[in-house]
């Protein structure tokens, strides 16, 4: 059994390459099963509606979020109508929406856990005892479970991962945009990479207009966060799974891109 993970989906452009490229990409590899983080979808800060409808329309079965969670007014309503949106399960618990759920498709059933970090993020309930709450009851419905840490420092990411060995399927990483090179299989059989990476613009950075970003960082001055535009790129896990045991048998970064012009 095979499941693909699409790392945070930025903009018109990420949206784009998803709806263009992703029933191939499902075809190809036999996924079984697909979750994408879309904290970014709505230009790059939020989640709408339409945006939300277009993932679930191009073979998404789940999206997850983190901190631009409430970007857009939208998802106040839409993580209590919709059960395949997910927001980080240890922002407190007054907020609406939930952080993990089990979904059912042919047959089979899927965990799924958002989380976000505290390292150089918002000051929020700990992940970890999150984390254990949450599996007690994951764990009664199925030994599938996928785990989206959203966090900034790769540390605290991969202290997760090893946290969750043996408990878990997969614990990847969101939230930086930049795809990590360290895919690998835990001792105890859980599948893990710090970050999958964005799929959105490749002139940007990571998703922002690149004159935005260099204006900044060469005069200091305030500049609104514009989506950069143009061909993009998708980043991906694509994990094989012994689908008794939940444990992960391969694991594999993907990668693809959108012709650029001479």
């Amino acid at each position: 059994m095979k499941i693909l993970i699409l790392g945070d989906v930025y903009g018109h452009s990420g949206r784009r390459i998803v709806k263009t490229r992703l029933a191939n990409m499902i075809a190809m590899t036999k996924a079984s099963f697909v979750v994408a983080n879309g904290e970014n979808l709505a230009g790059g800060f939020g989640i709408t509606k339409e945006s939300l409808d277009e993932m679930f329309a191009a073979g998404v079965d789940v999206v997850t979020a983190g901190n631009h969670t409430w970007d857009k007014k939208d998802a106040l309503k839409l993580v209590e109508s919709e059960p395949r949106l997910l927001r980080p399960a240890n922002i407190p618990a007054l907020a609406p929406g939930r952080g993990a759920g089990v979904f059912e498709k042919e047959g089979v059933k899927f965990g799924v856990l958002n989380l976000m970090g505290r390292v150089f993020m918002d000051a929020i309930d700990c992940p970890f005892q999150r984390a254990e709450a949450e599996l007690v009851k994951l764990r009664e419905e199925t030994n599938i479970i996928l785990v989206d840490m959203h966090a900034e420092a790769s540390s605290e990411k991969k202290a997760m991962g090893y946290f969750l060995d043996g408990r878990v399927s997969v614990v990847y990483g969101t939230h930086t945009h930049v795809p990590t090179a360290d895919e690998r299989i835990l001792p105890r059989g859980t599948g893990f990479q710090s970050d999958v990476g964005m799929t959105g613009p490749i002139h940007s950075v990571i998703g922002v207009k690149t004159e935005i970003i260099l204006k900044r960082f060469t005069q200091k001055l305030p500049e609104r966060f514009e989506e950069a535009h143009g061909p993009a790129e998708l980043n991906a896990l694509l994990v094989e799974l012994n689908p008794v045991t939940g444990f992960v048998k391969t694991i594999n970064r993907l990668h693809l891109e959108e012709e650029t012009k001479a």
